[in-house]
């Protein structure tokens, strides 16, 4: 009777003790999962398919964003001020695309977004955007060009902006020339062709395809005139606000510019040579670009490699635009410019 009580009591804590084992388990594995998604903070991000967006396709493939415990969304845009206007609106969380007047224009109205870091610029040394002339042309300079037509995208674009800097840097202005709005590359190229404008400015690979087809020639490369931050990675102010969730993102920003700078900018006695990443860096931006890998090669944009805005140029585009009444009311750099985040990014990262 005594070894059966026993056997009985040994049977009960052994069940007890698996029950309670089992259920710490259960509860671990559900705690597990619960930290997981805590940690995977969902971030928008508003773009376009373009080479320039190259860095944000290499921290998604390659997983630098998962790292830092960031889940990346991608919405795709058709145009670069809708991107604006989604991030100054907090429907995106950050945008990445080009610096235009009117995304000053929106800011002097008083919409709310931050520019953090690079995301393409002019750069001496490297073909991004160039003043071209058609092949017959006997216009040998930039000063050639008083009282010529001169072909752009849109008022107040970037083509505008390079264009207008690029005549005061030759003693020149916007006054001295008919600045022709077009619309679009194609419509640039088209217009060249056609000889309906003296000269046009184009950016690669676009500069390329027309010298191979023979019927233009590059008088004045921008980026050995001017340093010229022409687009930008964005903020909302909502996200600009959530510090580490923003630094979080930009480290792994900063990991792809690295990525991206040493396998396709880094130069050898100044010439650009293949980094060891190369053909994968190149193979990415196909992919996300619906582009063939040779038209990328023709047309990577250079960038700082550690993301770094040029943030002095942000207040010499805004006094430049508003001398020409390109936007509504000057505004100070500081109400648009925000370093400190990636500043900080980059110390996690050493």
């Amino acid at each position: 009777m005594r070894k059966r009580v026993i056997f009985a009591l040994i049977s009960v804590l052994f069940l007890a003790f698996m029950l309670v084992a089992c259920g710490q388990e259960s509860s671990n594995d559900s705690s597990g999962t619960g930290d997981s998604d805590a940690e995977q903070a969902s971030v928008e991000i508003g773009m376009l398919k373009l080479t320039s967006s190259a860095p944000l396709f290499i921290a998604i493939e390659k997983g630098f964003f998962e790292e830092e415990g960031i889940d990346a969304e991608v919405s795709w845009f058709e145009a670069a001020q809708p991107i604006a206007v989604a991030t100054a609106g907090g429907d995106v969380n950050v945008g990445a695309t080009g610096i235009t007047a009117s995304l000053y224009n929106m800011v002097a109205g008083g919409e709310e977004l931050v520019i953090v870091a690079d995301k393409g610029r002019e750069q001496q040394g490297y073909s991004s955007s160039a003043l071209l002339v058609h092949s017959d042309s006997d216009i040998e300079s930039v000063e050639d060009l008083k009282d010529k037509k001169i072909g752009i995208t849109q008022t107040g674009s970037t083509f505008h902006y390079m264009a207008g800097r690029l005549l005061e840097e030759h003693g020149l202005t916007s006054a001295d020339v008919e600045l022709v709005p077009v619309n679009s590359i194609p419509g640039l190229m088209e217009t060249l062709q056609s000889k309906q404008v003296d000269a046009v400015l184009l950016n690669e690979p676009n500069i390329t395809r027309v010298m191979d087809e023979g019927y233009g020639k590059v008088i004045k490369q921008v980026g050995d005139v001017i340093d010229y931050q022409t687009s930008g990675i964005f903020f909302s102010k909502s996200f600009a606000e959530d510090t580490d969730t923003a630094t979080k993102f930009l480290k792994a920003y900063a990991k792809a510019t690295q990525y991206y700078y040493d396998a396709v900018l880094t130069k050898e006695n100044g010439e650009i040579v293949p980094g060891e990443n190369y053909d994968e860096v190149i193979g990415i931006i196909a992919e996300y670009t619906d582009q063939e890998p040779a038209i990328i090669e023709r047309g990577l944009p250079y960038m700082d490699r550690d993301g770094q805005l040029l943030a002095s140029d942000i207040q010499t585009q805004i006094d430049w635009y508003a001398k020409e009444e390109l936007i509504e009311a000057p505004i100070d750099a500081g109400e648009i410019v925000n370093t400190d985040l990636l500043d900080q990014a980059l110390k996690e990262l050493e």
